[in-house]
């Protein structure tokens, strides 16, 4: 029972919010083999999330990633999430996700986390359990953290006993914006796990507010058993604990963390060099920052947001919208800020404050949450004056009139092009909105593989034989000469 057991989110979570998805699959090759040795209960091989950037910018092939990693981490289950959208923040077809769903699986993903819309356990998530385990995924459903008046200890419990009732094999409380601190822990975690049984509960925490590492300690002691982490220099920041800290932290506290630590080490010091040597980011411990706790505004989304004030010569008035984020939030009865929803209620603040006006303007998503696009139990808690002066406007009578209807796959097909797409394809056209930055990106370049930072001879060879001026190198020592040469 004093086991600990570790999900390992380096190549997902840890890109996402370090490096902004931008580590490629050359990157990951040479340590593939030393991650599935390292006894990680399950591994995220980052999968569609990011399909849309890793097109673009990368030129890489999502799949293609998918299916190398799970060819040489044949020991370590691999994990993709599994929310229910499509990659453009709607609400995904019931025919889209199933398929999306056999489509992972086909490429050797054995377990998935399902996440629902504001931790509504009758929208949408029963359907996209109950096919994840017909095909043979474990199902690991997520209830998702937040702080308002409404997220109490009870509705956790509440939303415990809901999620059972789908029989998923384990729960994981997700804490995305790095909300929980050790006191929170001490009575949410007696209350989930009161109501869970025999159903494992794992921890997700980010350390955004730099209390991730203490929290992990804490839900340690009171029967956690399983935490997702990362790897440095992939870990901290606004990304989850590092694994290497918090074993060594359950040791001192008596406990006996399942992973190879000495094996990490290595992946650790690989993904360091890469660091040093394109300039990425080091993940550091972030000091406390109270405003986090008021906005909930997910640091990717702040970065994005910055920029986009930049632009439209608003860089000045960042502090202005987060303040209005507190209000619309409020508005809308204290929805969750995660994808969608932390992109939605930003927009609408920025809109505030750019036209010096609440709710003068705004957005079809807006509209959409009040009409109960995403769910009745988010609509049903925005404040009915506001949804009244929301939905007065005749754009939300139009799309209140649009008939909602489940196509069918064959519609879905012929959106994007038609029925004689692969599965593969087709979903990656959906989610992309077409085809066009899947033209772009093919053909795509053969993958650059990273050598191992810690040999030394190989990156060596590796950084002098991108000097154009030099034709050969040799090496000579104890009577050994090794002479390499390059072609043309």
């Amino acid at each position: 029972m004093n086991d600990i057991d570790f999900v390992d989110t380096t190549l997902r979570d840890g890109d996402q919010s370090l490096w902004g998805y931008t580590t490629t699959t050359g990157m990951i090759l040479p340590i593939a083999t030393l991650l599935d040795q390292s006894g990680f209960r399950s591994i995220e091989p980052d999968g569609l999330i990011s399909a849309k950037t890793r097109i673009r910018e990368l030129h890489e092939e999502p799949w293609d990633r998918m299916t190398r990693l799970a060819r040489i981490m044949t020991r370590t289950p691999l994990s993709v999430m599994s929310g229910c959208s499509a990659g453009q923040f709607g609400v995904a077809p019931l025919a889209f996700r199933k398929l999306r769903l056999e489509c992972i699986a086909a490429k050797g993903i054995r377990r998935t986390q399902i996440t629902g819309f504001l931790n509504d356990m009758r929208f949408m998530v029963p359907e996209t359990l109950q096919h994840a385990r017909k095909i043979g995924l474990e199902t690991v459903l997520g209830l998702v953290y937040t702080v308002s008046p409404k997220h109490t200890d009870e509705y956790y419990a509440r939303k415990t006993r809901e999620a059972l009732q789908l029989q998923p094999d384990r729960l994981y409380l997700k804490d995305p914006g790095g909300l929980l601190t050790p006191e929170r822990i001490k009575t949410i975690i007696p209350a989930i796990l009161a109501e869970s049984g025999d159903v494992p509960v794992e921890l997700h925490s980010h350390c955004t507010t730099g209390l991730g590492p203490l929290c992990y300690l804490e839900a340690m002691q009171l029967g956690i058993r399983t935490f997702h982490t990362g790897i440095p220099p992939l870990a901290n920041g606004p990304a989850l604990p590092s694994v290497l800290n918090v074993a060594r932290n359950a040791r001192l506290l008596g406990f006996n963390p399942q992973i190879d630590e000495e094996l990490v080490k290595r992946i650790a010091d690989h993904f360091r060099f890469i660091a040093r040597r394109e300039g990425r980011v080091q993940g550091a411990p972030l000091e406390y920052d109270y405003g986090q706790y008021l906005h909930q505004t997910p640091g990717g989304v702040i970065s994005n947001l910055k920029r986009q004030l930049g632009q439209m010569r608003m860089g000045g008035r960042l502090d202005d919208v987060l303040r209005d984020t507190i209000q619309v939030r409020q508005d809308l009865g204290y929805p969750i800020m995660v994808t969608p929803f932390s992109q939605h209620v930003v927009t609408q603040a920025t809109i505030n404050v750019m036209l010096g006006e609440r709710y003068r303007q705004v957005t079809d998503e807006l509209l959409q949450f009040c009409l109960g696009y995403f769910g009745e139990e988010a609509s049903s808690g925005v404040d009915p004056e506001v949804k009244e002066m929301i939905l007065s406007r005749p754009r939300a009578k139009e799309l209140a009139d649009r008939e909602r209807t489940e196509p069918s796959l064959a519609e879905l097909h012929d959106q994007v092009g038609g029925g004689d797409l692969s599965d593969d394809e087709f979903v990656l056209r959906y989610m992309l909105g077409g085809d066009s930055d899947l033209k772009a990106m093919r053909p795509a370049p053969p993958i650059r593989e990273y050598p191992l930072g810690n040999n030394p001879l190989l990156v060596l060879v590796a950084e002098l034989g991108k000097r154009k001026e030099l034709q050969h190198l040799e090496l000579k020592k104890n009577g050994l000469s090794l002479l390499v040469k390059k072609q043309g």
